[in-house]
């Protein structure tokens, strides 16, 4: 054994946002709790520190988003415009952005857990603001918000880990840094008794009555991707941490655990087409582009493949983002011209970014490196299919192409207005949807259904949630729903076991 504690109540693997919670929720519950954290503490965080930090969660109106933000003024009232978003709102979309294939009980759990557990996280020590530069258009003088998703974390990811961290050290949740979880110990009743772990100095095991595995997807794996993701996803850049591997996957399955969900789909995104391989800290999310439904986007032969205005960015983004994969060069780049130039968020200001300007669609063609007569062909069929109608990029507008494939189905603006701007990007792996098949009480089931005693899964190393496709924010939103429900569950799985 290590030195310190001979044992815990509880050994969570992973410091993300998942794991975190799941750490909170066993303190809280009166367990003793060990955090292991794979990267140095220098790269805590795991994925969740790249992220924007919004999360989406079901509510009735007003006066549930001042349960999380109790002190927004009466003026910032006036200037806002939030629409409900209710359980069945956020339910239906889910159905729909999965292709139906959502498991229901997971979902359900999920869906009917966020506004309580957002309100939890405040109580643990997280900030929230309204997603103004990321959710939100101004309309008629008011800040119209779209998506469902209207709240994130102040300091985004990085303060939603941060403040998360802060409480788990108040808390008493001890915290080791570079030390890697390898094995799940069970005892001869297949029962959860420890964890292997390759610490900074040497190679030790843990007791534990239980263990929840929160350590990411397999997304910075790139043998695994290639594997399970198809041809060529193991040159796709990874937009967050370089830590995360499958360990948890690979470390259930290796004792029984049952594989679950779409392990040939993940969330990607459209990437800076020179960023590094992985996530760099400093630039944390802002080398993603996401503004695309306002413009156009072609591949290198300057042709368009996708419907940028199919539907809001929250509901395409994951989406869209694997199809650059299967483009030549594993390459896109998106087009806008200055009548909304002044619309793109924030990342597209950036100083590291891939990026020309030019005073003729030729001229930009010629300096972004791809065909010439293939975008002033795209530009023209696209400029001469663009119907009237007003444009209004906080809803559905239904300003729309015809004649020209793919459409493009809201907010089609004819590109004729110089300067025009281009930005390259590729893809991003975020995570991968495939994991481990779950109770709703976060229990992991073995290959027979039964689940496994003391085992626990949240966050990414979960299945069963997304296929295809990914309401953007309901990632942190399930990461945070099951990490409470994990290290709860898993305390009170130790405290019955001690009462026997």
């Amino acid at each position: 054994m290590n030195g310190g504690k001979k044992r815990f109540d509880v050994v969570v693997v992973g410091s993300g946002n998942a794991g975190l919670c799941a750490a909170l929720a066993a303190r809280e519950a009166g367990a003793s709790v060990l955090l292991l954290e794979k990267a140095p503490e220098e790269w805590r965080g795991g994925n969740s520190f790249f992220t924007g930090g919004a999360l989406r969660f079901a509510f009735r109106g007003l006066e549930d988003i001042k349960t999380l933000i109790p002190d927004l003024s009466d003026e910032e009232v006036s200037s806002i415009q939030i629409e409900p978003y209710d359980e069945d709102q956020f339910y239906s979309d889910m159905l729909r952005i999965t292709d139906y294939l959502t498991e229901p009980d997971l979902c359900l759990t999920m869906i009917r857990r966020s506004l309580p557990t957002m309100q939890w996280l405040r109580s643990k020590g997280v900030r929230w603001t309204l997603a103004f530069g990321r959710q939100a258009f101004r309309v008629n003088e008011k800040f119209r918000f779209w998506g469902g998703l209207v709240v994130e974390a102040v300091g985004a990811g990085p303060g939603l880990v941060g403040a998360l961290f802060d409480r788990a050290v108040k808390d008493g949740v001890e915290i080791r840094y570079a030390s890697k979880a390898t094995r799940l110990l069970a005892d001869g009743d297949g029962k959860i008794a420890g964890v292997e772990v390759r610490g900074p100095a040497s190679s030790y095991q843990v007791e534990t009555g239980s263990a929840v595995l929160a350590a990411g997807g397999f997304e910075a794996n790139a043998e695994w991707r290639c594997r399970y993701l198809g041809p060529d996803w193991e040159l796709a850049k990874v937009r967050g941490t370089l830590y995360n591997t499958g360990d948890g996957i690979r470390m259930a399955l290796e004792i029984g655990a049952q594989p679950f969900g779409h392990w040939s789909s993940c969330h990607a995104v459209a990437w800076d087409l020179n960023a590094p391989p992985h996530g760099d800290r400093r630039i944390g999310d802002l080398f993603q582009k996401h503004s695309y439904p306002l413009g156009i986007v072609v591949n290198i032969k300057g042709e368009r493949f996708l419907d940028e205005g199919a539907d809001f960015r929250n509901y395409t983004y994951a989406e869209y983002g694997r199809r650059i994969i299967s483009q030549p060069h594993r390459a896109a780049f998106q087009i806008f011209d200055s009548k909304v130039i002044s619309l793109l968020r924030e990342e597209y200001r950036i100083r590291e970014v891939t990026k020309a300007e030019a005073s003729t669609i030729e001229e930009l063609a010629k300096k972004l490196e791809i065909d010439v007569e293939g975008l002033a062909r795209t530009v023209r069929e696209f400029n001469a299919a663009v119907q009237p109608g007003a444009f209004n990029p906080a809803i559905l507008d239904g300003k729309r192409t015809e004649g020209v494939l793919p459409p493009k189905s809201n907010w089609a603006l004819p590109i004729d207005t110089p300067p025009y701007v281009g930005y390259g990007v590729t893809t991003g792996i975020t995570f991968t949807f495939g994991g481990l098949r779950i109770t709703p009480r976060a229990e992991v089931l073995d290959t027979e259904g039964r689940s496994i005693p003391g085992l626990y899964a949240a966050g990414e190393n979960v299945g069963g949630l997304f296929y295809y496709n990914y309401p953007g924010g309901s990632g942190l939103m399930a990461g945070a729903v099951f990490g409470r429900i994990s290290g709860a569950e898993a305390a009170a799985y130790v405290s019955a076991q001690r009462n026997r």
